[in-house]
């Protein structure tokens, strides 16, 4: 049993998390994943997220990612009764490609901090994912997720340090985003 109804949450963040992507491929010797492998992916527990965000301390860290996958999560009428679950009984949220690559970035950079990881680690981390790499470079003709991530990861450094809470760059913020018109 989950101890509360955004672990679901937490646990889709974290599992789709580069950090953790990155690991789990330092464990495979190919391209499968084991069983015995999955187990020992050092996957944040249920209850891990339930603690002050260390960049916003107005908030929850569970409710912070919660917020993020379910403008992600929640943009068909068919995944409803997970918003629902999740505390989310709106329209779902427009697809909007600038948006989730931005929500994407935060969790990212979320993650990389909750796993203790240095900056440099996260500038190495993110060099090991050259399919990444190269079509942000065809498309943008620069490594944007890298250098996204990168920047977010320094402006959560700095509201941990301050105490000033961390401040997305969308606008507006996540969970607040465009929404699809009622349905008939």
């Amino acid at each position: 049993m989950l101890p509360n109804h955004e672990a679901p949450a937490g646990l889709d963040a974290n599992l789709s998390s580069f950090v953790l992507d990155y690991v789990a491929r330092q464990k495979s010797g190919g391209t499968h994943l084991k069983f015995f492998t999955a187990y020992q992916l050092p996957v944040i527990p249920p209850g891990g997220l339930d603690q002050e965000c260390p960049f916003n301390s107005r908030m929850v860290l569970s409710d912070w990612v919660a917020i993020r996958v379910i403008e992600l999560t929640y943009n068909a009428w068919d995944m409803k009764p997970f918003a629902v679950d999740l505390g989310d009984s709106g329209k779902p949220y427009v697809w909007d490609v600038d948006r989730r690559f931005m929500i994407r970035c935060e969790l990212d950079a979320a993650f990389f901090h909750l796993y203790g990881t240095e900056r440099w680690e996260v500038a190495h981390i993110m060099d090991t994912f050259p399919v990444v790499k190269e079509r942000d470079l065809k498309a943008h003709g620069s490594y944007r997720t890298k250098e996204t991530i990168l920047e977010i990861y320094d402006a959560m450094a700095k509201a941990t340090e301050t105490g000033e809470p961390y401040k997305t760059v969308l606008n507006p913020p996540p969970g607040e985003g465009p929404r699809h018109p009622a349905r008939d």
